[in-house]
């Protein structure tokens, strides 16, 4: 899936309005970016921990969608993030998706978020893969 269909499929949904841009997508990762506004931020002036959250989840899924077989979709089943800084307005934010495993039933990824040089996230998902429904 090219990175214009991605974003093309998720506009209109709640990733698709944080405001992330997609670098790349494909079979063996991805890659995407958030500049970070005023509204990713909780009062006390630093990134929310859910927008942290957010941006790995979706870079995830980026990863995961050349994955599938056809007739296939996906579910985050399972997450675990640890934050290791802050981050403010004007800051950039670069997550970068890596498989651990790929599988038929399941999809495992491991999401590096980096403010700057500096590690700010680490965060590792299960993706559950499932019969697409029709509609």
């Amino acid at each position: 899936m090219k990175p214009a269909d991605i974003a093309k499929r998720f506009a209109g949904t709640f990733p698709g309005e944080l405001g992330i841009e997609i670098l790349e997508s494909g079979r063996d990762g991805a890659r995407g970016r958030l500049v970070i506004e005023r509204r990713h931020l909780h009062p006390g002036g630093f990134v929310h921990a859910g927008v942290w959250v957010s941006l790995a989840d979706t870079v995830a899924a980026w990863a995961t969608f050349p994955n599938l077989q056809d007739g296939s979709d996906f579910s985050t089943a399972e997450i675990k993030t640890n934050l290791f800084g802050v981050a403010s307005e004007g800051d950039v934010l670069e997550a970068t998706a890596l498989p651990l495993h790929v599988g038929r039933r399941t999809q495992v990824w491991e999401v590096r978020v980096e403010v700057g040089e500096k590690l700010g996230a680490l965060y590792i998902c299960t993706q559950v893969v499932v019969e697409r429904a029709s509609r």
